[in-house]
Parts: structure tokens; C-alpha cells; sequence
């Protein structure tokens, strides 16, 4: 798995935390460091950026994290056939990736300790797409999706 991470000057700690703890567990993660190359840049160009990438499938996966996780969700998901979620806890951090099949994950480094983050990103990036009866519903999203981003094309 290819895995990548950014964030906002709020989150710059926690992504260092979570680097390091991805590290000493032998998980490779690639540091986009958007803000260290844009010193100006805020989580808006940070998460698109980011988001950008998972689309080209440069990467298989994503972790942002901003001050509350909410802005980086939001801007993440206005990529098209990126899915994003914001998560403080373990289990919506493993229902993004069972139920929703979300490639992003977010979080709000003003919301969780460097504890919990370690353990709501071991949890995510454990988790696979289950499908079951979680797939139609997927796969409605991805239909709308395309319907919101091509309005033209027949379904």
C-alpha cells in the first residue's frame, strides 16, 4: 500500500507523531510536506493537493489532518472519486474504510491525543472494504458522484 500524509499548521505536530509511529511499526508513509514547500498555503490547497494525488493514484491511501479534521474532509471530497472522513474515534475510523470504502482519512489534531490518533490509524489502515450489503450503497454514491460532476452524461 502506497500511503501518504499532509497537514496544516495546525496538525503539523500530530503528522510528525504519526510518521514516526508508522514508522516504528514499518509502514511506509510519504510526507507531502505542501506547507514547507508553500509557507502561505492553508488546508484548502493542503487537502486538495493531497486528494489530487489519491485521484492520479499515485497513492492507494491518505491521512490529513488540520485542526478539526472537517476542513480537510471537505475539501478532499470535492475531488472527484476521492472519499473522505473525518474520525475521532476507532470505529468510524474502521467503518470509513468496511462501509464506505473511503481512501482519505481525516483528523482534527485539536480533537484527538497522539494516542488515540495512533490507534484510529492503525485501526483504518487495518480495515478493508467489506462490500456486502454496504456495496449498492457505495456504488449509488459513485452514481451520483459522476452525476454531480458530469450532469451531462447519461446514466
Amino acid at each position: 500500500m502506497k500511503l501518504v500524509i499532509d497537514a496544516d499548521d495546525a496538525g503539523l505536530k500530530l503528522k510528525r507523531d504519526l510518521i514516526d509511529h508508522l514508522g516504528s511499526t514499518g509502514v511506509e508513509i510519504q510526507d507531502l510536506n505542501y506547507l514547507g514547500k508553500t509557507p502561505d498555503a492553508t488546508y484548502p490547497e493542503i487537502g486538495y493537493n493531497l486528494a489530487v494525488k489519491i485521484k492520479d493514484e499515485e497513492y492507494d491511501r491518505g491521512i490529513l489532518i488540520c485542526g478539526t479534521g472537517l476542513g480537510m474532509a471537505m475539501i478532499a471530497n470535492k475531488v472527484e472519486s476521492v472519499y473522505a472522513g473525518s474520525c475521532h474515534d476507532v470505529y468510524s475510523a474502521e467503518r470509513l474504510r468496511k462501509s464506505n470504502d473511503a481512501q482519505v482519512l481525516t483528523m482534527g489534531a485539536r480533537v484527538v491525543g497522539v494516542e488515540l490518533a495512533k490507534t484510529i490509524v492503525d485501526a483504518w489502515l487495518e480495515a478493508e472494504f467489506q462490500g456486502g450489503g454496504s456495496t449498492s450503497k457505495v456504488e449509488t454514491m459513485r452514481r451520483l458522484e459522476n452525476q454531480s460532476f458530469h450532469p451531462n452524461t447519461q446514466l
